[in-house]
């Protein structure tokens, strides 16, 4: 795998795992009856980006290595998935 590869698929999956971190432990302006005028029920209380974002790059760092494992030791023939090979 070359690292311009490595980068982009590591990038993928941190904004997948993004919005899956997202919603974890967000209390919204509703649920806590502290409503800013002008801004929805739905809108965060305590956004907290910075513990998303450490949160969101540990998460991503695993799913990244689990998938480079797979890819360096073979567990996966990806030439045979992506049309290039033969039957496992």
């Amino acid at each position: 795998m070359s690292p311009t590869l490595a980068i982009a698929i590591y990038v993928l999956i941190w904004w997948v795992v993004l919005f899956a971190v997202l919603p974890l432990g967000v209390r919204t302006q509703g649920e806590d009856g502290t409503v800013v005028p002008g801004t929805p029920e739905s809108a965060p209380t305590a956004p907290r980006f910075l513990r998303i974002v450490l949160l969101t790059t540990l998460l991503a760092s695993l799913v990244f290595a689990a998938f480079w494992a797979v890819v360096r030791f073979g567990l996966i023939d990806f030439g045979y998935w992506l049309g290039g090979g033969s039957p496992p």
